[in-house]
Parts: C-alpha cells; structure tokens; sequence
C-alpha cells in the first residue's frame, strides 16, 4: 500500500500531544518503508502506478487548477509513460496559483505564509499541517505544504537511508550524534528535528550560523560518535581538525543539503577513514542516500516519478547527464506537486547497486556548491546567515547576495512591498552575532536579475568571483 493520508480525529491544540502521536505514526511507517528499499523493480513499478491514479483522482476532485490542467483526461487509465505528454510545473506555477493547487480549502497563501513568518519553533497549522519554505542556490522561493502522513513519510523516507548505514556501523548501539545545520524551524531539516526526536538516536543541533569557533568547541565537549551537516560546513570542519583546533574521532559522516563535491569527499576521507553518508533532501519531499557500496545516491522513486531531462525538457537517456528533472509527489495529496521542475543537475546510474538497494540511484551530484563568504581578517559566514533571512520574506521572490569586503549587497525582486531598511538590520545584526562588527549591508529592489548566457544563476557571489 501507498500511503495515504492519517484519521485524524478531533483537532488537539496541545504541540507536544500532537507531536508524540507524530512520532507513532512515524514508527508505524518507518517498517514498510524501510522494506521497500529492497523491493523488486516490478513491484516497485506497479506501485507507482497505483499511487499515480490515486493522486491525479485526488487532484482532480480537490484542486481547481489541476482539474483544469488534467481537464479531457481519462487519469484511471493514464500511464506512468504517459506523463510526458503534460507540461510541466514549475515553482511560479505553485506560487501563483497556490490556493488553487492545495487540495484543502481552508489552506491559502496567506495563512501559510503568516504561519511561517509566526515561526520560532516546529509548529502545527491548523493542528494537521507543517510548511516550510525552500531557499535553494538559484530559482525563486517555494513553500511547501504537508500533512500529517505526508510529513512523517517525507521524513521517514530520508532517514531510512541513514538507519541502515547505521545498522551496518553501530548494529544496536544509541549513537551521540551531532548536526550542524539550519536552525529555523521554516527550513525543512530543523523543523523535522523537533517534530521526530528520538531518544534511540541522541541527535544534538548546532546552528550552521554559528561562528566556526564555538560550534568547534561545541562539537569538542560533545564528542560525536556521527557528525551531521551542509557539506560545506564539514569541510570547514575538516580543516578545523587538520588545524588541530576539532578534535573529535567520529564513527560515521553524513552530509546533506548541498553537493558533495569530489574534494570535499577525498578531504573528510584523509581526516575521518569511516563510512560518509552524503544525503540528498528537497523541501519538495523528494528524499535519498548513499549506501556502503560506495559513491551514488539512492532516491525515493518509491514515492516519486523521477524525469530526468535536458534544458529544453526532453528525456535523456541512463548515464547523460540531465540539466534537471521532473518529479511527481505520489504522497503529499494536500499539494500535489506532478511533473513538477527541480533545476537540480543529476545523472542516472544504470544497474544493481552491489548493496542490494533496488531504487534508482544517480551520480553524486555535481552542481555548484553556495560558496561561504570569507571576510578578510574576519569570520567564514555560510549562505544559510543570509537564506534565512532572506528566505522568509514572502513578497521576494528571488535575490543574490554579492560579498563586500565588509558585508554584502544584496539585490531582491519582490512582488511587492519590501521593507528593505529592516531586512538589511536584521542581516547586520546576524552577522555581528558571528564576529563582524559594523558590517555594511544593502538590500536593493531590481525588476531582473542578471543571468549567465546559459541561464544559470548564481545566487551567492563570494569576493573571489567579482
């Protein structure tokens, strides 16, 4: 069976009620999930497609804009194949048309967007829902929308990859582990931290905007068994333990968020020879891992239709590279997401994995990683000081940040008012919290952004690429 959405029952207003029945459901969930990792092509195959007529009767029943999208179409008797022959779906198709594509009448951009903006820590909306907003290296800004099921599945989905390298490490052992990552309960990996803490995985978070020393000490008194974070963050952190300042001896690597790039790989092996799991995570619920067999990532195509496709949208074949690829959600039905466009670069691998995992597997992502702003004699900030702030703006709708020797400039387009002076205070006084003092921060209003001839967008420009 493919998931579908929980019985909730009569609305509970009390977080901790609601988030312990989460974590049962979780646990419910995790076993059949945890199966599927091996499961035979065929079945898998078959599975989807069920799930797919499931969702497109959902769609169409429930929300306005794909019933005028799917309008004509008998979608009982469409094929997985057939999908090809619809458009796509992008971002500024989800943006603007949100409370027509949401499949719950009572969900609207309005309420979701002051429901994020209201955040300090994990919470319900609506004693069902979670949302979280998207701040990727390049597109426009997304928010994502998940029910109860939805979100114990999007999570259970990822760290089933995780739990069976750590069978393989630690066998029945409770692990210390530390994250290093975002720590705003509107980005995805923190709010599912607080949703589905576990006391069989001791999991501590420090905050990725934390100034390098402290969360080097930090890590010091803590002493990890696993280490966790943006691969951008463990290679500073491998530098930190070559320098002799980290000194700690994890058992097991993770990174996640962003591209494991092939240094950064070859640098964390040299420092820490143990297993590296490198984790592939979306706010648009698609979720996958490496294995013990070695490079690659596992996706969930259990749960999603995978399209790899070239610039102009046209499948490629296993082994090219794709410029990006098209996914359909077979389980959020609250915002159904088909043929939706992820900008992600990824190429699929053709044949077993040695390890036995039966989903497809791609290449180690190879795009570009957000480069962190180092200021001259002065802190190394990571993109997320600036994202997440930036990223919970709901009237911008893209923006770069351009490092000065000082601070930043930072360029918006809005799709309405933007309180540029506020915006701007609050960057300053983050990057004071991380050790520059009277830092000079601008935030412009442009119509455009400029973009590279190929139509790429890099949205964190370090000094170094001026």
């Amino acid at each position: 069976m493919f998931l579908g959405c929980a019985d909730l029952g009569a609305p509970v207003s009390d977080y901790e009620l609601l988030r312990q029945r989460h974590a049962t459901r979780l646990f419910e969930l995790m076993p059949a999930l945890f199966e599927r990792l091996t499961w035979p092509v065929d079945r898998l195959r078959d599975g989807r497609q069920t799930a797919l007529h499931a969702l497109l009767r959902h769609a169409v029943a429930h929300s306005p804009w794909h019933r005028r999208r799917l309008d004509g179409l008998d979608v009982d008797q469409l094929a997985v194949a057939d999908l090809a022959a619809l458009p796509s779906m992008t971002k500024h198709d989800l943006m603007d048309h949100f409370d027509e594509i949401v499949t719950d009448r009572r969900l609207t951009r309005d309420l979701v967007e002051a429901h994020l903006e209201s955040l300090t820590t994990d919470a319900y909306l609506l004693d069902e829902y979670h949302v979280c907003a998207s701040g990727g290296s390049s597109g426009r800004r997304g928010v994502f929308v998940y029910d109860f099921d939805g979100w114990a599945c999007t999570f259970a989905s990822y760290m089933r990859f995780t739990a069976r390298v750590m069978q393989e490490v630690f066998g029945g052992e409770a692990p210390a582990m530390v994250m290093v990552a975002a720590d705003k309960a509107s980005h995805m990996t923190s709010a599912m931290a607080q949703t589905f803490p576990s006391s069989a995985a001791q999991v501590q978070r420090l905050p990725a905007t934390w100034p390098m020393p402290r969360i080097v000490d930090s890590l010091n008194a803590l002493q990890p068994a696993v280490l966790l974070g943006y691969a951008s963050v463990v290679h500073q952190l491998v530098r930190e333990a070559v320098a002799g300042r980290l000194r700690i001896a994890p058992r097991m690597v993770a990174t996640t968020s962003e591209p494991l790039l092939p240094e950064i790989r070859a640098a964390i092996a040299a420092v820490w020879p143990v297993p590296l799991l490198n984790g592939f995570g979306s706010t648009e619920g698609l979720m996958g891992g490496s294995c013990s067999a070695g490079c690659g990532i596992h996706l969930s195509d259990d749960l999603f239709i995978i399209e790899p496709v070239d610039a102009r949208g046209r499948a490629v074949a296993v082994g090219t590279p794709a410029a990006k690829v098209y996914v359909t959600s077979l389980y959020n039905l609250t915002q159904p997401l088909i043929r939706y466009e992820l900008t992600d670069e990824m190429t699929v691998l053709g044949g077993p994995c040695p390890c036995g995992i039966t989903l497809l597997r791609i290449d180690d992502i190879q795009g570009r990683l957000d480069d962190n702003f180092q200021y001259p004699n002065g802190p190394s900030v990571h993109p997320f000081t600036y994202r997440s702030i930036l990223g919970r703006e709901r009237e911008i709708v893209e923006y770069q940040v351009r490092q000065t020797p000082m601070g930043a400039d930072i360029l918006v387009c809005a799709e309405g008012p933007v309180d540029t002076a506020r915006i701007a205070a609050a960057i300053r006084e983050a990057l004071f919290a991380q050790g520059l003092a009277d830092a000079a921060v601008t935030v412009s209003v442009v119509t455009a952004l400029d973009r590279a001839t190929t139509g790429k967008f890099r949205r964190f420009v370090p000094l170094a690429a001026h």
